[in-house]
């Protein structure tokens, strides 16, 4: 799940897409459920969200988790159903933050598996309420999940703030991101209900990071919103796994708006020093972002669009 729908966008190195022209020339398309009745293609949903399905292989077998499940209580789900994907075979569910652009699709996830008894990795500042404050405008309460509501839907819920690893040492969860930039300074306006009243809340604790070391191919790190900015994640990737080398930084980036737009330019320069092989910027990166990263890496970067498929070669190594 992205922002970022495009229904005529080619695949790209090691990145491939569902697209119209494949849908309309693919004869096993119609039995995908790919069409609609009527023969217009079933395309897929974008939404302001995220979600990602990662799938790798470790000691030859397949291991699948699910990071983040979107905006919308059906969008995941109807965009699975459509890529031809089962969320049957997702083992663990990682869930970035508790802002509902990442979390609200765990409804449908919900009715899709049943009561399944499947482990939801989060922060304990997940259960925050949240709301955001402008001068200027109302405070607006975010949206909010509840630890009953996800446990009484079948889940179980495991909150760790520290690094944590996920299906046999393959998968690393950085927790708390450790915050060193000068730069990367939180969301000011975004408030937290702390006791009786509402309190600044700019670095949301709880967001987290997905992390892969490939074997022979540095790291893989993967981010809902990166509201403890993308520099710092990087770099704490490499800090916990003592590793230098980026293969790939996949996911939301927060640089969109006035707010986050100062950001851009020491980003883009402290990307210089990651030098990812891989740049997928996507969800909240803003178009200001995404254009300067394309710009200034041209070779390494690749639009994000809803159905983006990323294969990397070199299959996951456990530290």
């Amino acid at each position: 799940m992205d922002n970022v729908t495009d229904a005529l966008i080619p695949d790209e190195g090691p990145v491939t897409r569902l697209s119209w022209p494949k849908v309309l020339t693919d004869p096993g398309a119609r039995v995908r459920g790919q069409f609609a009745p009527d023969g217009v293609p079933d395309f897929l949903i974008g939404e302001a969200g995220f979600s990602a399905l990662v799938r790798f292989e470790k000691n030859g077998r397949e291991r699948t988790l699910l990071f983040d499940t979107g905006v919308s209580p059906t969008g995941v789900v109807e965009n699975m159903r459509r890529l031809g994907l089962s969320l049957g075979d997702v083992e663990v569910i990682v869930l970035s933050h508790g802002h509902w652009d990442h979390v609200t699709g765990m409804e449908g996830v919900a009715k899709t598996l049943g009561r399944a008894g499947l482990p939801v990795m989060i922060h304990p500042e997940f259960w925050s309420r949240r709301r955001i404050r402008f001068p200027g405008l109302d405070p607006a309460e975010l949206p909010a999940t509840s630890r009953s509501a996800l446990e009484g839907a079948g889940f179980e819920i495991v909150e760790e703030q520290q690094p944590s690893f996920l299906l046999d040492g393959s998968v690393l969860i950085t927790g708390e991101v450790d915050r060193t930039t000068e730069f990367e300074t939180g969301f000011h306006g975004h408030e937290a209900r702390r006791g009786d009243g509402w309190q600044p809340d700019p670095l949301i604790l709880d967001d987290q990071a997905l992390v892969l070391r490939l074997r022979g191919g540095g790291l893989l790190v993967l981010s809902g919103c990166g509201h403890a900015g993308i520099v710092n994640t990087v770099r704490y990737a490499q800090k916990l796994t003592g590793r230098s080398e980026i293969a790939a930084i996949i996911g939301g980036f927060h640089l969109s708006g006035p707010m986050f737009e100062p950001v851009i330019a020491p980003t883009v320069r402290a990307f210089d020093e990651l030098a990812p092989a891989l740049l997928v910027p996507a969800h909240c990166t803003g178009w200001r972002a995404v254009h300067q990263l394309a710009g200034r890496f041209p070779e390494a970067f690749v639009q994000c669009t809803v159905g983006t498929t990323v294969e990397l070669l070199g299959s996951a190594e456990a530290e």
